[in-house]
């Protein structure tokens, strides 16, 4: 098996093998994100791939039961060629019961529902989708290259080929400007298809990405505890999704927000009212060094 540059997996993947069917993030545009930096998109080749399942297969032996495929953006590969890596990993791993791939709503949206269907068909069980925001505006303002009307067609594109959505929500990546629109208009986006799952993940700005700069120089607002939990309150109390799994499973986080939708809303906006009531002082520091 070869891998090239680091490579990120979401931590629900951590029992998942990981064969690289992309390199490096075909948009790798987001000012927030740090991944893929100073490296340039490519496809492996379908024979590459499989060889690198293949030598899985000798190492492990048939014992695989999930399988994720780095990097950012893995769907955006032809429908035929998904098929082709899937059915052979399928093949080799007869016990496989779990596909998975990143996939932005931008390049989901471009694959038919007849694609979509035959990669599920394929084995391709769930996409791991940065929506970060459902916001339009946040949305340009971080770079994203999508809409909140790309991310609610791709979700019910995958919604009806029975393929698991988990969606990613970015909690203060709005600033203070625009906190309250950014958990309105993410619910909004999210009520409208009702992923799977909603990840929730708070902004940290990490050195040498744009929006780090605008960090340090003081034009971009990070939340503080108290108002990044306000934050997921609002988004929380707006979602109106059926089946919705909430999962704060994330270092990243303040507080642990978790429960199905809409069964446990209720129980949830208890749980982070519980948690505004600590002194913000217990929590982990809102801000990293500015020099």
């Amino acid at each position: 098996m070869r891998y090239e540059g680091t490579v990120y997996r979401p931590p629900s993947e951590a029992n998942s093998l990981l064969i690289q069917a992309t390199i490096g993030c075909p948009h790798n545009k987001c000012t927030f994100c740090a991944m893929y930096k100073g490296t340039k998109f490519r496809l492996r080749s379908v024979e590459e791939i499989k060889e690198d399942l293949l030598s899985a297969h000798n190492y492990y032996g048939e014992s695989i039961y999930s399988l994720f495929f780095p990097d950012g953006n893995t769907i955006i590969m032809k429908t035929d060629q998904l098929v082709e890596i899937f059915e052979y990993a399928h093949r080799l791993f007869p016990h496989l019961n779990r596909i998975t791939v990143y996939g932005s709503a931008r390049f989901v949206d471009k694959k038919s529902s007849e694609d979509l269907l035959r990669l599920k068909k394929a084995g391709l069980s769930r996409i791991h989708t940065g929506m970060e925001s459902g916001d339009d505006i946040t949305l340009q303002n971080i770079n994203k290259g999508t809409t909140s009307e790309q991310i609610i067609s791709a979700g019910l594109k995958l919604r009806a080929a029975g393929i698991e959505t988990s969606e990613y929500y970015l909690v203060g990546i709005g600033g203070r400007e625009r906190t309250r629109e950014h958990a309105i208009n993410s619910a909004r986006t999210l009520s409208a298809f009702s992923p799977d799952y909603i990840r929730l993940r708070t902004f940290v700005p990490i050195p040498g990405t744009a929006l780090f700069e605008d960090y340090r120089e003081e034009r971009f607002e990070l939340l503080g505890p108290h108002e990044a939990l306000r934050e997921i309150r609002l988004l929380v109390e707006n979602l109106n999704c059926e089946n919705s799994m909430v999962l704060s499973d994330h270092v990243s986080n303040y507080w642990n927000v978790q429960g199905l939708l809409p069964r446990d809303q209720v129980t949830m906006l208890e749980s982070i009212d519980h948690a505004l009531t600590i002194d913000e002082s217990r929590f982990r520091p809102a801000h990293l060094s500015r020099l």
